[in-house]
């Protein structure tokens, strides 16, 4: 059994990206250009990654949604 270093993080059906485990904390690539801001930003964990990205979704302008 392994260990997965990389986990996708879909908000709102959309896919944001993935972020991948690297030295103890998690790297955030973008898949939609609407995440931007997020891209290759380093989190603690997870689900950190997963709530900057539910929280950056909110923020969007509803044209970019």
């Amino acid at each position: 059994m392994t260990n997965a270093n990389a986990y996708a993080i879909e908000v709102q059906g959309r896919s944001a990206g993935i972020v991948v485990a690297d030295r103890g904390a998690f790297t955030f690539f973008v898949s939609d250009w609407a995440f931007r801001d997020l891209d290759r930003r380093v989190f603690r964990n997870v689900g950190q990654a997963e709530r900057a990205a539910q929280l950056h979704y909110k923020r969007l302008p509803n044209h970019r949604r």
